[in-house]
């Protein structure tokens, strides 16, 4: 069904967004890919061990959604999680080049 998908499209659409305004502004990626990519690759790892620690634990579970696709990579760990990750990594990365930027300005 097509609702599965809208998590996760919704998801790509910002993660787009995200990209077109690093690409504007040139705060990430269209500065130092390799940086990028390390920085955003450790900060998932964190937050990835943090969601197998909370599923472990029983404190995270996904409860099920028609907005969500029914692949899990593990049980209780949708596919949308590693986009959702991503977005909130890339998001932070963002704002704090962003941010450190007109810092330095003032």
């Amino acid at each position: 069904m097509i609702e599965n998908w809208y998590y996760l499209f919704a998801l790509v659409f910002s993660i787009s967004g995200l990209t077109v305004l690093d690409w504007r502004y040139k705060l990430a990626f269209w500065v130092d890919q390799k940086r990028a990519t390390m920085t955003i690759a450790i900060t998932m790892l964190v937050f990835v061990i943090w969601d197998l620690l909370g599923i472990r634990l029983g404190i995270f579970f996904h409860g099920g959604s028609d907005y969500t696709l029914p692949l899990r990579i593990l049980p209780e760990f949708p596919i949308e999680e590693l986009f959702f990750l991503f977005l909130l990594c890339y998001v932070t990365l963002l704002l704090y080049t962003g941010g450190h930027r007109l810092w330095s300005r003032i």
